[in-house]
């Protein structure tokens, strides 16, 4: 009987590890080199993110970048554009020795930092260690100061807590060591009442950072990487850098302010830099390949090569929208959701990101299966340039031209979504363009490439049409034109 016991439960994990793959959520999925063909993407609109950078650095937002695409676990762009470091202060003033931004410059990545800082929370909640709906006086009994016992680390980790977005007084002008201004941090006062707002605030996460170093025991640095950094190989992936690889890191700041000069291999973020360069809402430094990984991870559920970082239970807390009551700033626990002001056209209900001050961002979408990094170090040598969320939003745009003008089906799936999102004035004109794709998606099975071209510029008369009568935005007529206008090219 034991052993007939022993057959059922080989078959029956060899049944869990099949369907693992079929998922595509297999923790043994590893992020390797390929083309934008063997994952259905065009290659044209992947190729125009270099003019967006090249466009960006001309006009000064940004001194370089880096970028990487991934789908399918596939790397489908991975390059380097301008300067790693190029400037000695804040009036432009030339290097004789520029450093040219490589592949795996290490930028530090600011305020993405809290999604590692998120991760490390909900691997002590898969350790039973607290319940995410637990008063944070609970486990910091001092953070009770100045009315804050009903404030959750749910509350943390959604920006819901009622606290403002910075500290009152930069962690730099307070006198101590970094006990003492965390101390600081831990007796903020609140600016609204718990759960009636969200505030993106620092405050958040400096206090979850406390948090994870007294559940843990551990300081923040080591805790993290010890479970996340280690586990998941990402070498390039640290606090405080060592002097000995300047060369490879990213220049931020000239700050004469903090008399610091240049920034240079130190953390950016003051309060971070005044916490020791080890704080919960910045202070992580990162290369695109690593932090490709850290997404792949998120892409699988909470693994990566085996190694289970976070639970699926505690992924799919994570991946959930906690702010339904405040329309346009859907969060889950570290990871924003759906924000198309730098996601584009890969922001679903379930498309994660973050972005960082010093110019860093990585959108994470599951239905679509993709990662895209954008790494500037865009306040090299001051923070008084041009906004950078016009290119991360081009960056995340071209991926999902280069994704969904692949084939008419998958312009099928971008009407569905607009549908879905209530961009048609009518459910007929919706009907009457997806009606349309799918017989040029009949053409494209047979390869009949003139019959593809003939009914896809058919297609762009019916969206002519469609404007003229006001039945479908600009926005969208762009949207869907632009992406005809590559299937063609594709075809023809």
């Amino acid at each position: 009987m034991k052993r007939g016991f022993n057959l059922v439960i080989v078959f029956f994990m060899l049944f869990l590890t099949m369907i693992s793959a079929e998922t595509g959520y297999a923790s043994t999925v590893e992020l390797q080199p390929d083309t934008p063909q063997n994952v259905d993407m065009l290659d044209q609109p992947l190729h125009e993110i270099d003019a967006a950078i090249d466009q960006s650095m001309g006009e000064r937002e940004i001194p370089g970048a880096v970028v990487l695409v991934a789908k399918d676990g596939k790397i489908v762009k991975h390059d380097a554009y301008g300067y790693a470091a190029r400037y000695l202060d804040d009036e432009f003033t030339e290097m004789d020795q520029p450093v040219p931004m490589q592949k795996d410059t290490i930028f530090d990545v600011a305020s993405m930092s809290k999604l590692f800082t998120a991760t490390a929370v909900m691997q002590l909640w898969d350790q039973g260690k607290f319940d995410l709906d637990d008063p944070v006086v609970n486990y910091i009994p001092e953070f009770a100061v100045n009315a804050k016992d009903d404030v959750t680390i749910r509350q943390l980790l959604t920006h819901t807590s009622g606290f403002s977005p910075s500290p009152q007084e930069s962690l730099y002008k307070i006198d101590g060591n970094r006990d003492d201004r965390l101390n600081y941090v831990l007796e903020q006062p609140l600016e609204n009442q718990p759960g009636t707002a969200y505030v993106y605030s620092d405050v958040n996460y400096l206090t979850l950072g406390v948090l994870i170093e007294r559940l843990s025991g551990q300081r923040e640095d080591i805790f993290v990487n010890e479970n996340i950094i280690k586990p998941l190989e990402m070498t390039d992936t640290m606090y405080n850098p060592p002097n000995t690889i300047k060369d490879r890191v990213a220049a931020t700041e000239y700050q004469p302010w903090t008399n610091r000069g240049l920034v240079w291999g130190s953390v950016h973020d003051e309060n971070a830099w005044a916490l020791d360069g080890i704080a919960g809402q910045a202070g992580i430094f990162s290369s695109a390949e690593d932090l490709a990984v850290f997404g792949q991870m998120m892409l699988n559920r909470g693994s990566y090569q085996g190694e289970e970082i976070i639970s699926e239970q505690a992924f799919d807390l994570v991946n959930t929208n906690w702010n339904e009551d405040f329309p346009g700033q859907d969060q889950g626990l570290g990871w924003e959701l759906n924000q198309d002001w730098y996601m584009d056209g890969l922001a679903e209900s379930n498309t994660m990101g973050h972005t960082g001050y010093t110019g860093t961002s990585i959108v994470v979408s599951p239905n679509k299966n993709t990662i895209v990094i954008l790494l500037t170090n865009r306040v090299h040598p001051t923070r008084d340039t041009p906004s950078t969320n016009p290119i991360r939003k081009k960056v995340s745009e071209k991926t999902a031209y280069a994704i969904n003008a692949w084939s008419a089906a998958n312009m099928k799936k971008l009407v569905e979504k607009l549908e879905d999102d209530n961009e048609f004035e009518n459910v007929n004109v919706a009907y009457t363009l997806k009606l349309h794709l799918t017989a040029v998606n009949q053409y494209e099975k047979t390869e009949s490439d003139e019959k593809v071209i003939k009914h896809m510029e058919s297609f762009k008369r019916l969206l002519d049409h469609q404007l003229e009568d006001d039945l479908i935005s600009e926005d969208v007529y762009e949207t869907l034109k632009t992406s005809a206008d590559y299937l063609i090219d594709k075809w023809q």
